[in-house]
This record gives C-alpha cells, structure tokens and sequence, in this order.
C-alpha cells in the first residue's frame, strides 16, 4: 500500500507538538514537524493559558506538516480546561489554568446544593478541585457576566478544533473529565447543572472518538480521543484484558481499562474516576500528582542559589542521584493540596516530612529519592483499590508516555507492586491518537489490530520485581 501520513496535534501542561505518523501497511514511523511551548501567563491575578499562541504554533505545525500530504489531523489536549463563546462564535475571555486558586472552597459549595453523592452518582468522576464542575461553580459564586454572553461551551481541545472546522461539538473522553456528564444517561448532567446554576444551553452535542468533526484547508479533522490520557490509552501495547497501565508525565494517571462505569458506592468512597475511553470502554483510575513534584524540585534548584558552579540539575543527573540515596528513608503524600501549585517544591516535601516525623531529606538525591519512593507506593495502594473495585487482577503493568523515561521510577514501581512493568512507547499519546484516526479512515481494522501494531513498531522494555 502507499504510505499515509496523519498529523497528530497533541498538547501537554509544558510543550505541544505537531507529530507527523506514517504508516506502511505494517509500521508506525513518527516524525516531529513542529514543537512549541505551552506558556502560562497571570493578569490580575488569574492564571491563564495562552490559546492564541496555541492557535498560532498549532497552524504553523499543519502548515509544515502539508509537505507529506497528510490524510487527517487529529488533536489532543489535557483536560478540564474550557473555554466560552458567544453567539458570534467569538471566544469570551481566555481560559483559565486548573491551577488558577479561584475553585477553593467550591467543592463545598457545591455539595451544600447537590451531596458528594449525588454528583458522583451522575457524574462517576473523582473530587479534585480542578475539575471544570467547580471552575464553573467559582464563576456561578462571582456573579460571572461571562454566563449572560456564553453560547457554546468547548473544552481545550474541542476550542482548536471548532477553530479548525468551525464545528461546536464537544468530543467524548475529553467531555467526562469535567465532572459535567452523566455516564449512565450518556449526555450532559443537566439536572445537576440546573440546580448549581450553571445554564445548560452552553452544553453542545458530544460525539465519539473516531469522528470526523469537519475540514481545515482541505483536510479531515478527525476526533481522536481528545483527552490525552484517552489517546495514551489507544496506544498501549496491550496483549491480555488483564493489564493496568499508568500513563506517566505531569500527572500520572493509573487506571485500568472497562466496559462500563463503576458508580458504586465503594467507587465513591475510593474517590476514583471513570473517564470516557475509545469505542465504547470506560478508564477506570486515579490522578496521582506524578513527576510534576520533580519538575517543580528542578525548577527551583535551576532558579536558586542551591546550584554550585558548574552543576547540571538536568532529569538524567537527579535520577542518578536518587539511586544513590538511601531507600525508604523518607516518605511523604504526593496527593497532599500544596504540591499541586507551582513553588518551592524541596521546601514543601521537607515540612511533610517534618510534619509527618519523617527524617528530612537535605540533598536533591535524598529529595528525588523521597518523590519517587512515594509515588511508587501510592501506585500500589491506587492499583490495588481499583483492582478490587473491577474484580479483576493485573499480570502487567503497562507505562506509557514521557515518564517512561525515568528508569528508577519504572523499577520501583514493579518493586512496590509485585506486578511485571512494561514500559513504552513514550510517545503512546500521540501514536493513540493517530491509531483512532486511522481506524476512522479504514486503515487499520480495530483497536486490538492497531495495539498489536505498536508493539510491532515501537522497543518495549521491561522490568520484573526485586523482592
């Protein structure tokens, strides 16, 4: 056959790419076309994403990516994140970050109108306070003139892709990371929203991954599963049911991968999350804070005086040193609210482990130790509520995306856990996302087809546990 080529947009916390995915007929190939930073900007206060920059590097990316007479385009976001529009289809505002503090205390007054239970019965989604339930929740409580002009509501990646095609529609896995959807009825939470106050007129038709949404300079937009962690799913190179994976980065999401939502009120207590999936399947998991803890441990060493002469802090460095730490010398909650803004992450870990009469790390390898210890062990005891809550066991467990990357972690993880881990590809996002596509033009025939083709693509590397 002859090669095809589709474009996969996909845009994290820090960067975004435009990844050229070439297929053969037997292999996926990737190439980057363009990449580009995904800056945060604060006006009076508010902590804003720049989409017009976004919006910008995203056609620049299409543009050099036409020389491969690319098939479709396929774009995938993070989540939660929102923007409005009017009647004029013009953007009211730029969208506010998840980080942004205007959702404190909004979970309760939500639950003073709708329990905890109640939302999580129509909903099925964890309580964090970023969700979009409670950044809609803060503009209800501010009197918001935004709501008075608002027509369209459009998640991040529904926003590039109604600027793309011009259609307003809301796509599937992206649409149930709000805490907005109802998984048993398949539509919007209306008679949640109505009783918060939050109109739900705004609220646009949702379609499934796999759609074509529409055209942008001659070529198909398809929707992938616009939610990034929906896309790294597609991608993981799975060969049993019986498989968990964590999609490892910012966040790390460790989930498994069923049919249908778990609403029940061990779910609820469990306080996890049922997101939308491809074709059909629900990703049953938890957030865990993930290397954002170490990404803001680097950031502050880069910009302090805690750096002698000469020193790299670069990821390679602080994992070396890490291995050289002692173990198990100290832990702390990665969980804990305080490390989800950014700041002074090394002074943060120090008072929880003061708090916690933990011994106090001092050096960055006894830092780095302490962060990825913890995040191995909060894998386990995540994985082991899920697995209870599915009825089903793991015989391995699949690591995809840029955390892949961090070797110390991956082994902890299979040590913590007991459970084999397999890592890659890194780029599972993007390969995902390009796999939904391609099935959507009839190139590949399924998802187990489109699996079986990373593993042949792509080098899987894998790690036992060490008792």
């Amino acid at each position: 056959m002859k090669a095809q080529t589709v474009l996969a947009v996909d845009i994290g916390a820090e960067s975004g790419r435009v990844m050229g995915v070439h297929f053969d007929g037997q292999h996926l190939q990737l190439e980057e076309i363009h990449r580009f930073t995904n800056p945060l900007t604060t006006l009076n206060g508010t902590l804003h994403w720049d989409f017009l920059h976004l919006w910008r590097e995203v056609t620049a990316g299409i543009a050099k990516g036409k020389v491969f007479d690319p098939v479709s385009i396929g774009v995938d976001t993070w989540g939660v994140d929102f923007g409005l529009l009017d009647k004029q289809g013009n953007l009211i505002g730029n969208p506010v970050n998840y980080r942004d503090p205007r959702t404190n205390g909004m979970m309760e007054r939500v639950f003073e109108r709708v329990p905890r239970e109640q939302v999580f019965d129509q909903t099925g989604i964890q309580f964090m306070p970023i969700n979009t339930l409670y950044q809609l929740m803060s503009m209800v409580e501010t009197g918001s003139p935004q709501f008075e002009i608002a027509e369209t509501f459009l998640t991040a990646p529904d926003l590039l892709n109604y600027w793309l095609t011009g259609a307003k529609v809301c796509e599937f896995s992206n649409a149930t990371t709000t805490q907005l959807f109802n998984p048993r009825t398949g539509t919007w939470a209306t008679e949640m929203l109505d009783t918060l106050g939050i109109p739900t007129r705004i609220f646009p038709e949702v379609v499934q991954p796999g759609t074509r949404i529409g055209v942008y300079e001659g070529i198909p937009v398809i929707a992938p599963a616009c939610h990034d962690t929906g896309s790294a799913v597609a991608g993981v190179p799975c060969q049993t049911d019986n498989y968990a994976y964590i999609s490892s980065g910012t966040w790390s999401l460790v989930g498994l991968e069923v049919n249908e939502a778990v609403l029940t009120p061990a779910a609820l207590a469990a306080n996890v999350t049922n997101e939308g999936g491809v074709y059909g399947t629900y990703r049953l998991l938890k957030n865990v804070m993930g290397l954002w803890i170490v990404q803001q441990c680097r950031a502050t060493w880069q910009q302090s005086m805690w750096v002698d002469v000469g020193e790299s802090v670069d990821y390679a460095t602080l994992t070396k040193l890490a291995e050289s730490a002692e173990p198990l010398r100290s832990l702390i909650p990665v969980n804990d609210p305080r490390l989800l803004a950014p700041g002074d992450h090394p002074a943060i870990i120090r008072e929880l482990c003061r708090e916690n009469g933990q011994p106090i790390p001092e050096t960055k390898g006894q830092i780095i130790r302490c962060v990825l210890e913890s995040l191995a062990l909060k894998y386990r005891d995540v994985l082991e509520k899920l697995l209870a809550l599915a009825g089903r066991q793991a015989d391995v467990i699949h690591i995809v995306g840029g955390g892949t990357q961090n070797w110390l972690l991956n082994q902890l993880t299979a040590d913590a856990t007991g459970i084999p881990v397999e890592t890659g590809p890194i780029e599972a996002t993007v390969i995902g996302n390009a796999l939904v596509q391609l099935i959507a033009l009839g190139e590949v025939q399924d998802l187990q087809e489109g699996r079986a083709l990373v593993r042949d693509s792509f080098a899987i590397q894998k790690y036992e546990p060490i008792s």
